[in-house]
C-alpha cells in the first residue's frame, strides 16, 4: 500500500479501531488444536545448557509461525511447540536464572509479519499481524528490533508504531529506520519507529547499551526511511549513545551476523571502547549461524520461522574486568523449538511444565486461528512436497507441483483463453515453504504460497521465441555472448533484489554447503538420525543441541515455466507470467528476439486469480 502524506491523517483515524470480523459460522472436521504431548517421538537434547554469568534467549525472523509447526512430516515435528510453550519455557528459564544468581536477558531480532494464517490471514479491514502480535508483546522481551518485513506497507509500519511499540516501553529499537507522521501541528515529521537506543540494567547489575539496526533495505513504502548503516554510525545520536562504556554492548538488529554490514557497527563501538565486550544478535538470512570478531565478542543468527531458539552466555566477570583484555569465554546453542527440547533445559516435565500465562497465550492463538477459519479445508496432500529438498523438476518439488500441475488448472478457470496454448513463468522465490502430506487447509496455502502477485499475458508470440525466454531468465541464453552479458544483469539484479529483502538464494545456498559437508546423502540413507539441521560455523564447539541428518538439498532455477506445448516453433501462443517480473521479462523478451519492441502496453491482465490462491484453487480440485 502506497500512501501519500495527505492520506496520513484518515489512516491515522481508521488504524485506532482495532480490526475485527464475525467468525465464520460452520465448523470444518479438521481443527487448529494443542497437540497431545509426545505426539511425535522426538531426540532429547545431547547435553545440558551452558550457563554464563550473562545469558541469552534469542529469536528472529518468526513471521507468524507462533502456533508451531503442525505436519507429522519430519523436520516439522522439531520445531512443534508454540509461542504459548516457548513463554513457558522462558518462565521456567527466568526462575533458573535467579536460582543461579546469573542474568537471563530475552531478544528478537525482527521480521514479525509475513508468513503464516496467524499474520496474513486476517480478514478484509484487518493489519497484518496486528492481532497475532498482542501475543508477543506478553512475553518479557528486553530488546526487539525492526525487521524489513516491518516496512513493505505503511500500514504496519504505523500499526507497529501506533499499537505494538509503546507496549513495549522503550525496549523497540530502530536506530537506522523513521516513519513519517503527522506532529501535533498537523505537519509532517519524521521519527524513529522504537527507540534508536536503549540503556538499562540487568537484574545482576551490569549496565547494557543496545542498538536494533536494520540492514541496507530498500524495498520499504513511501513514508518509512531506512538509513544506510555507514551513515548512522557517523550521526551525533550514536557518538552520545556509545560515549559512556556499558559493561556490554548488546548490538541486535535485522541484519545477518556474515557477508553484511555489521563490521562496520563493531568497529565503530571499537574505535572508542577497545576491550568492552560486545554481543551482535542478527537475523533476516534465516540461517543458524556464529562468530567472533575478536575475543571478547560474539555475533549469533538464530534461523527462522520459531524453528531455532538461539542461546548465547558468557562469562563476563565483574565490572572491575570491563578494561581486562583477556578473551571472554561465550557459549552458543541452537536449540529445536519443540516441548521436548523446552522441558529438558528448563527441568520440567509434561505436567509441571504449562505456566498459566503459556496456556492462556495458547489458546488465545487457537481463538484466532478459529476466528481467521485457517483450517478451512481445501484437500489432503497426498504426499509431500518440498521447496529444494527434491530436485527440479520431479514429482517430489512444490515449484514443478506450482507450475505444472497449480497454475494451468487455477489460471484456467473460468478464462476465455483457456483453450489457448500457453507457457506460464514465475520467479521460484514466489513459493515460501513446504507442502506436506495430510490435511492442506487455509494456513497451509498461507504459508506455502503468500504472494499476492498477479497474472499477466503477452499474446500472439511466436512459441520458438516464447520458449526461449525462461532459459535466457535462467542465464542459459542462446549464444555464449548473451550468457555473459545476461548474467552480469542478473548478478547485479539479484544484488538489488537482496537489498529488497529477498534472501531465499541466501537460505538455499546455506542448506546446501550443510548437507555437502556432513555427508547428509550417507547419513539419511543410515536412517540413525532424523532429518534437520546440521550446523557448521565459526565459533569453537558443536553448535547444534540435537545430532540431525541434514536436509536434502538441490539446486533449484530463480525462475520456472510450465511444460512447453507440443507444437510448431511458429505457432502464436499466449506467455503468462506474474506481475513481480514483468519489467526484467520485458528486458530478457527483448533479448531473444528483435522483431518487436516489447513494452508494458503489450501487457494485460490474464485473470483475476491471485498467485497466492493457486493452491488452494487446485487442491480443491486434485486432492478431494
Amino acid at each position: 500500500m502506497h500512501l501519500s502524506l495527505l492520506a496520513l491523517t484518515a489512516l491515522n483515524f481508521a488504524l485506532t479501531a482495532k480490526s475485527c470480523s464475525d467468525e465464520h459460522a460452520h465448523d470444518h472436521s479438521h481443527a487448529h488444536q494443542k497437540r497431545l504431548f509426545p505426539q511425535t517421538q522426538l531426540t532429547k537434547p545431547t547435553r545440558p545448557l551452558e550457563w554464563g554469568d550473562l545469558n541469552i534467549i534469542h529469536t528472529t525472523d518468526t513471521h507468524g509461525w507462533l502456533l508451531g509447526h503442525q505436519h507429522a512430516s519430519f523436520p516439522e515435528p522439531n520445531y512443534s511447540g508454540d509461542l504459548g510453550d516457548f513463554a513457558s519455557f522462558v518462565q521456567h528459564m527466568k526462575q533458573l536464572a535467579i536460582e543461579k544468581d546469573v542474568d537471563l536477558l530475552l531478544v528478537d531480532s525482527g521480521d514479525l509479519h509475513d508468513g503464516t494464517g496467524l499474520s496474513d490471514g486476517f480478514p478484509a479491514g484487518g493489519i497484518d499481524a496486528h492481532d497475532a502480535n498482542q501475543f508477543i508483546k506478553q512475553l518479557p522481551y528486553d530488546i526487539m528490533a525492526i525487521g524489513n518485513h516491518e516496512l513493505y506497507d505503511y500500514i504496519n509500519t504505523w500499526d507497529m508504531y501506533t499499537n505494538f511499540v509503546p507496549a513495549l516501553g522503550g525496549k523497540y529499537l530502530s536506530s537506522n529506520v523513521n516513519i513519517t507522521v503527522f506532529d501535533v501541528n498537523k505537519n509532517t515529521i519524521d521519527v524513529p519507529v522504537g527507540n534508536r537506543f536503549r540503556k538499562f540494567t540487568t537484574r545482576k547489575g551490569r549496565k547494557i547499551t543496545s542498538l536494533g539496526v536494520l540492514y541496507d533495505f530498500t524495498g520499504n513504502d513511501v513514508n518509512t526511511t531506512v538509513q544506510s548503516v555507514a551513515d548512522m554510525v557517523k550521526e551525533q545520536w550514536f557518538a552520545d549513545a556509545i560515549a559512556e562504556e556499558p559493561d556490554l554492548f548488546l548490538l541486535v538488529g535485522h541484519m545477518p551476523v556474515s557477508r553484511d554490514n555489521w563490521p562496520t557497527v563493531f568497529n565503530a563501538v571499537r574505535a572508542v571502547h577497545a576491550q568492552t565486550p560486545i554481543i551482535i544478535l542478527g537475523g533476516h538470512s534465516h540461517i543458524r549461524d556464529c562468530n567472533q570478531p575478536d575475543g571478547r565478542s560474539m555475533a549469533l543468527e538464530s534461523g527462522r520461522y520459531m524453528e531455532t531458539i538461539g542461546w548465547l552466555s558468557a562469562n563476563l566477570g565483574v565490572r572491575s574486568d570491563v578494561d581486562s583484555k583477556n578473551n571472554i569465554s561465550f557459549n552458543r546453542r541452537y536449540l529445536d523449538q519443540n516441548r521436548v527440547t523446552y522441558e529438558y533445559h528448563s527441568q520440567q516435565n509434561n505436567h509441571s511444565f504449562d505456566t498459566a500465562q503459556g496456556q492462556s497465550i495458547t489458546q488465545g492463538l487457537l481463538n484466532l486461528a478459529k476466528k481467521y477459519d485457517l483450517s478451512m479445508l481445501f484437500g489432503t496432500a497426498p504426499q509431500d512436497y518440498t521447496i529444494s529438498r527434491n530436485p527440479y523438476p520431479s514429482n517430489g518439488s512444490s515449484l514443478t507441483l506450482f507450475i505444472n500441475e497449480a497454475a494451468p488448472y487455477s489460471l484456467t478457470l473460468n478464462n476465455t483463453r483457456a483453450n489457448i496454448s500457453n507457457i506460464m513463468i514465475t520467479n521460484s522465490g514466489s513459493q515460501r515453504f513446504d507442502i506436506y502430506s495430510g490435511t492442506f487447509d487455509k494456513n497451509d496455502q498461507i504459508s506455502a504460497s503468500p504472494f499476492t502477485d498477479a497474472f499477466m499475458f503477452i499474446k500472439d508470440l511466436p512459441l520458438g521465441v516464447a520458449q526461449e525466454v525462461l532459459p535466457a531468465l535462467n542465464t542459459a541464453g542462446a549464444d555464449e555472448r548473451r550468457r555473459r552479458d545476461l548474467s552480469e544483469v542478473l548478478r547485479v539484479r539479484e544484488r538489488e533484489m537482496e537489498k529488497r529483502g529477498y534472501i531465499d538464494r541466501r537460505y538455499m545456498e546455506w542448506l546446501d554447503e550443510m548437507d555437502r559437508r556432513h555427508d547428509g546423502a550417507v547419513k539419511r540413507a543410515s536412517h540413525n538420525s532424523t532429518l534437520g539441521y546440521v550446523t557448521s560455523d565459526s565459533c569453537p564447539g558443536v553448535g547444534d543441541d540435537i545430532l540431525h541428518a541434514p536436509l536434502a538439498s538441490f539446486d533449484i532455477p530463480d525462475f520456472i515455466g510450465s511444460d512447453t506445448p507440443s507444437l510448431s516453433n511458429d505457432t502464436l501462443i499466449d506467455l503468462v507470467f506474474v506481475d513481480f517480473i514483468q519489467e526484467q521479462l520485458l528486458e530478457i523478451l527483448n533479448e531473444v528476439q528483435n522483431t518487436t519492441t516489447y513494452t508494458d502496453s503489450n501487457v494485460a491482465s490474464y485473470t483475476d486469480v491471485l498467485s497466492n490462491a493457486v493452491l488452494g484453487l487446485y487442491a480443491q480440485h486434485a486432492w478431494n
